[in-house]
């Protein structure tokens, strides 16, 4: 199952968080988080599809969110699911490379965090350009 999520970049934006990263879908940002990568999104946990959040607490369930950024190759960052993922908070979306989990958290044991992404990337972003992103759920 698939969804697709808008957001957009900020001046603020630094992605040097080693252990997360993060969607949220506040309009602002300040130097303090260092996780985000984009903001106003379209979407937040509380909001994907039902389906997908079943699928999502699984042990053994796929999770990947791939991010887009004009004149950029795409990154895909990929980890999985857990029978505790509550999906639940209507502001962000957190990719951890932990297994922390907490209302905001869309996967554990994810293969990037937010300093692992290409500068490229983050610093497009920096300038406040549009994020598109994938975010899949396979069981």
């Amino acid at each position: 199952m698939e969804c697709a999520i808008a957001a957009s970049g900020h001046e603020n934006i630094r992605a040097t968080h080693a252990t997360t990263l993060e969607l949220t879908t506040e309009g602002g940002l300040t130097p303090a988080g260092d996780c985000i990568i984009g903001v106003g999104a379209s979407h937040a946990c509380a909001t994907l599809p039902t389906q997908m959040r079943s699928l999502a607490r699984s042990a053994t369930a796929q999770i990947g969110l791939e991010l887009s950024v004009a004149s950029v190759d795409t990154v895909t960052v990929t980890g999985r699911g857990d029978p505790d993922l509550r999906w639940s908070d209507r502001t962000s979306m957190v990719v951890r490379t932990s297994t922390f989990i907490d209302d905001r958290t869309l996967m554990v044991g994810a293969d990037h965090a937010a300093a692992d992404l290409p500068r490229e990337l983050t610093d497009v972003l920096a300038t406040g350009a549009p994020l598109s992103a994938r975010l899949w759920v396979r069981p």
